[in-house]
C-alpha cells in the first residue's frame, strides 16, 4: 500500500471526476493521501475532502505564489484550520524564485510567519523550494521546525544538511524521467528512513503517463523507480515510504 505524501485534489483539474477517482484509490493500493493546501481557501477544500474520506488527510498553508494575498489578519482563521483533527501539517509554504508571482521579500516574510506558527502549533511543515535553495536552507536552519521538503530539486549536499536538521525529502514522478540522475544521486546520499514519495497531482506525472494529468494511482511508477534506485523490492519501497510518511506526519499506530 502506498502513501501519497503530496497531492492537490482541490485543483480544478479534478472537478469532473474527483470523487469517483478518490473512491478508486483503495483498489489501486493507495492507503493514504495528503491533500496539500496552497491558500486558506484551498485548505478548507482539502479539509472537506479529508472529512469525506477516512484515508485522506489535509494541510493548511500559503504557497509562495499567493504570499502577496496573505495578511496577518488571517491568522485566527489559519489557526482554526490547523486545529482540525484531519489537518496534519502546515503548508505548503516556502520560496519560489522561478515564477516570482509574489515579491521575494513578501515570500520570505510569509514563509517566516508560517515557520513560527508551525513551531507554536508543534506541527510538521511542507516546504516548497524552487530555485531558492540558499535562502530556503538558511531560513530552515534558523527555524526550529520539522517536516518535509517536497518535490526536492536541490543538491545531494543540501539534502544531507536538511536531513541533519530533521527533515524528510520527497520525490515525485520526476525520478522516472530519463534525465533524473541528479535526483537518483540525492536518493542514494540520504538515509532511506528519510525518503518519501508523492505525485504532486495533478502535476508531474511519471513515465509512462508523462504529460497527462497526474493522480495517486500513478504513484506506483515512482515507487518502482525508487525501488530500482535503491536495489530493493517494490513491496519494500512501498512499505518504507509509507512508514516514513506516517512517522513524518505523526500518524504512527
Amino acid at each position: 500500500m502506498l502513501f501519497d505524501s503530496h497531492a492537490h485534489y482541490d485543483d480544478p483539474q479534478f472537478d469532473s471526476d474527483r470523487h469517483s477517482l478518490l473512491e478508486a484509490m483503495r483498489d489501486a493500493n493507495v492507503s493514504n493521501i495528503l491533500c496539500c493546501a496552497s491558500s486558506l481557501s484551498s485548505a478548507k477544500a482539502c479539509i472537506a475532502l479529508s472529512e469525506q474520506y477516512d484515508f485522506v488527510y489535509a494541510s493548511a498553508g500559503v504557497h509562495p505564489h499567493v504570499a502577496k494575498d496573505f495578511s496577518p489578519d488571517d491568522g485566527v482563521q489559519f489557526r482554526s484550520l490547523l486545529a482540525h483533527p484531519k489537518c496534519i501539517a502546515v503548508g505548503e509554504m516556502g520560496l519560489d524564485y522561478n515564477r516570482n508571482f509574489s515579491p521575494r521579500e513578501i515570500q520570505q516574510k510569509v514563509f517566516s510567519y508560517q515557520l513560527s506558527l508551525a513551531t507554536v502549533m508543534d506541527m510538521p511543515i511542507i516546504v516548497h523550494d524552487r530555485d531558492a535553495h540558499a535562502d530556503t536552507l538558511s531560513m530552515l536552519k534558523n527555524a526550529r521546525c520539522r517536516g518535509v521538503v517536497h518535490c526536492y530539486s536541490g543538491s545531494a549536499e543540501m539534502a544531507v544538511q536538511l536531513v541533519d536538521l530533521g527533515y524528510y525529502i520527497s520525490f515525485p514522478g520526476v525520478i522516472t524521467f530519463p534525465n533524473a540522475r541528479r535526483s537518483h544521486d540525492v536518493i542514494r546520499a540520504i538515509p532511506i528512513e528519510r525518503l518519501l514519495i508523492e505525485t504532486d497531482a495533478p502535476y508531474l506525472s511519471p513515465v509512462p503517463h508523462r504529460g497527462k494529468r497526474n493522480d495517486s494511482r500513478y504513484l506506483k511508477h515512482t515507487c518502482a523507480a525508487l525501488a530500482d534506485i535503491l536495489g530493493m523490492s517494490y513491496a519494500e519501497a512501498a512499505a518504507l515510504t509509507s512508514d516514513n510518511a506516517r512517522r513524518c506526519f505523526g500518524l504512527e499506530a
